[in-house]
């Protein structure tokens, strides 16, 4: 049985991804930065997957050296999930560049070391966005411009954290394949509702959200983003690829409230906030700031060469909200 490093097995898209994997037949060894959460995380994985003892997992850091070695050691492929994410701009932006550009080259270079022939890397539809002037026609060669005017700390992360990653692998025998999602959403496998995704949901669904921004971009279901990466592992055709996992057009934020509004989710709020309030207020509001690279913007991303590589059809934006809705508010309601 063929085994994967997983890192950030514990986030959103990581207990999906560890999941997935154990559903295919591969055993996962997953890190956490601390051991304590393994019997939590192994509670929460067993609701869905029975690991049959293919689960183990091991304490890692993005921002130092020790166990990675150690961790790849019998492992056949690495599946680097793990990255810092916040959309509020910090007031060091290397709080976010840092451990996304180290941690990806603590991965790689302990694949590489480990003989492992294939990482699989999670980027984001982030690091596409061109000079984040919006109404872009995202596709696998598009590359977000880090010295664009509205290019945040976040994008700044994702998009140096994958160039570092591709430079890694030049010269070099290892494959590396690099997936990218745009805003992702889904029901959720564990009961945090504290992330990014889960946050905004709940905030929408108990009304105290009552504008949305006025922005368009492909979203993703985080199913099929698992889905994808494991694909991504062994497909013959995925090595050296970057690949746009998301809904086939892009669909805007007011688009997420008003279908809830017409499935009755009746404290739902369908305003649309105006674009000149957003950007006043990203002056003194670093979550507000945070949107500017999105506010009165539509970026399109084309999906075309990951539905024919991996004969996948994406989830509905439909489906996509009103499965994180009815995850959302299981938890509320709980």
């Amino acid at each position: 049985m063929k085994k994967v490093l997983l890192t950030g097995v514990s986030g959103y898209i990581g207990l999906h991804c560890a999941v997935e994997l154990l559903k295919q037949g591969y055993a996962v060894k997953g890190s956490i930065r601390n051991l304590s959460k393994a019997q939590k995380l192994t509670n929460l994985i067993e609701k869905h997957v029975s690991p049959n003892g293919n689960l183990e997992f091991c304490e890692l850091d993005l921002l130092k050296d020790d166990g990675w070695e150690a961790a790849v050691a019998d492992c056949d492929f690495v599946m680097h999930v793990a990255s810092p994410f916040f959309s509020k701009v910090p007031k060091d932006e290397n709080e976010l560049i840092k451990p996304a550009v180290e941690g990806t080259l603590r991965a790689l270079k302990a694949a590489h070391k480990a003989g492992i022939k294939r990482v699989v890397l999670t980027s984001s539809m982030v690091a596409m966005l061109g000079d984040v002037m919006g109404d872009d026609n995202i596709t696998q060669s598009s590359w977000t411009n880090t010295n664009a005017k509205h290019a945040t700390a976040y994008l700044k992360s994702k998009t140096l954290a994958e160039k570092s990653a591709w430079e890694f692998v030049k010269g070099k025998e290892m494959e590396l394949v690099t997936i990218h999602p745009g805003p992702v959403y889904g029901p959720t496998l564990s009961n945090n509702l504290s992330g990014e995704s889960m946050t905004l949901f709940k905030r929408i669904l108990t009304g105290e959200l009552k504008q949305m921004i006025n922005a368009s971009i492909n979203m993703s279901d985080v199913r099929d983003v698992a889905k994808i990466h494991v694909l991504a592992l062994e497909n013959g055709q995925a090595n050296g690829q970057r690949f746009i996992v998301a809904t086939e057009t892009a669909h805007s934020y007011p688009g997420i409230t008003k279908l809830l509004k017409s499935e009755g989710y009746e404290k739902v709020g369908t305003g649309v906030a105006p674009n000149f309030m957003i950007r006043l207020l990203a002056n003194f509001n670093s979550e507000m700031k945070g949107m500017l690279p999105y506010v009165g913007k539509k970026y399109e991303g084309d999906v075309s060469k990951t539905k024919a590589i991996f004969n996948w059809k994406p989830t509905s934006f439909e489906k996509m909200v009103l499965d994180t809705a009815k995850s959302v508010s299981g938890f509320l309601n709980a």
